[in-house]
């Protein structure tokens, strides 16, 4: 079955002004909507969107999933939709659940789950919760930039601290920094781990291709505050997109190390749904000279295709390419010193108020 090609807009020749600082310039119709609005070309352009957070009323704070390819079964995700606009992202498509385009408004339409502490708590509070380890978030950011001003995460935070319920945080803003108080206490009880994804070392790349994430220093900066705090910091290069950003893997490792990080790990680029046609339309606006070379080698490591949803290879990829990526990157790794393994953690010592200390292992 071919794969579904979501309707854009026509392309402009150039990007206007007022979407800077955002990764996608239009808003690509729905794929569960039967009528699109392509907008009036003879009114100009529509005018840039405005960031706005939306009340999310989810009933539980806690998601699971069986899927084979990733390392945790459940997460947390204090938010919806993502500002920091990558235009690659993989979760964009996740808005169309929710009646949204993956486009502009996957970036400026925020949800935000207000009483996620609150069911946190409650759900860690149930007799029937196995302690384990929760990832913060698996899908968008949780530090966005909005978390500096509503502090959801941190608020989290201080429930996995309250029951030592072992955490792992992924991010791309040096927000995290803030919370190293609460990372440092769980991780004195083997409970904390941190990542920093680090797409790439070039700031004017990552100022287009995240526009509102952390600059690449910045996210050095923060590994090593978190080093500094006794939590074991790591990074993740990722997306890897071939063509772009691979012959930065080295580089990337090595100043990971040199932050002080203990762990790393990488993925390869997948575009789903949406993410194709919007991240197309990215390299045509800021890398047009690479632009054939960028999706050839994408569909030489998805079979042919911009993306392979398949478990097993949707992230890492396959064939020769993805190959000769996953060889550069251990060589890399192994390199710059990085330890064997990731940092495993513990539940031994968690806690509800009012009871004994967890004995069990996670």
């Amino acid at each position: 079955m071919p794969e579904h090609r979501p309707r854009l807009p026509p392309s402009a020749p150039s990007r206007p002004d007022g979407l800077r600082g955002r990764g996608a310039s239009v808003n690509p119709a729905n794929r569960f909507e039967a009528a699109a609005h392509d907008g009036d070309p003879e009114a100009g352009p529509e005018p840039a969107p405005t960031t706005t957070f939306i009340p999310d009323r989810s009933r539980t704070a806690l998601t699971t999933n069986d899927s084979p390819d990733l390392d945790f079964d459940t997460s947390l995700n204090p938010y919806r939709g993502c500002e920091h606009g990558c235009a690659y992202c993989y979760a964009r498509p996740t808005h169309e659940y929710l009646g949204y385009s993956a486009g502009l408004d996957f970036e400026s339409k925020i949800l935000v789950k207000e009483h996620a502490p609150e069911l946190l708590r409650a759900e860690l509070l149930k007799p029937s919760w196995v302690p384990r380890t929760v990832m913060m978030s698996g899908v968008t950011d949780c530090y966005q930039p909005v978390e500096r001003r509503l502090r959801l995460t941190r608020r989290c935070l201080e429930v996995f601290a309250e029951f030592r319920n072992p955490v792992a945080l992924i991010t791309k803003n040096r927000l995290i920094e803030r919370d190293a108080d609460l990372l440092g206490a769980l991780a004195g009880h083997g409970a904390a781990v941190a990542t920093l994804s680090i797409t790439t070392l070039r700031p004017e790349l990552s100022a287009v291709l995240e526009p509102r994430a952390s600059s690449p220093p910045a996210r050095l900066a923060a590994i090593r505050a978190l080093t500094a705090a006794g939590v074991p910091a790591g990074v993740n290069v990722a997306p890897i997109i071939p063509g772009l950003n691979d012959h930065e893997v080295p580089a990337i490792l090595d100043a990971a190390r040199a932050a002080g990080a203990v762990h790393a790990g990488f993925t390869i680029v997948r575009l789903p749904h949406a993410v194709a046609p919007l991240f197309e339309r990215w390299l045509d606006e800021h890398a047009p000279l690479a632009k054939d070379k960028v999706l050839n080698r994408i569909r030489a490591v998805r079979g042919g295709a911009l993306n392979d949803p398949r478990f097993g290879s949707r992230m890492h990829g396959e064939g020769p390419w993805a190959r000769q990526i996953a060889d550069l990157f251990a060589l890399a790794r192994r390199r710059a010193g990085f330890p064997d393994g990731f940092p495993l953690l513990s539940a031994a010592t968690f806690r509800r108020p009012g009871e004994g200390v967890q004995q069990t292992l996670w």
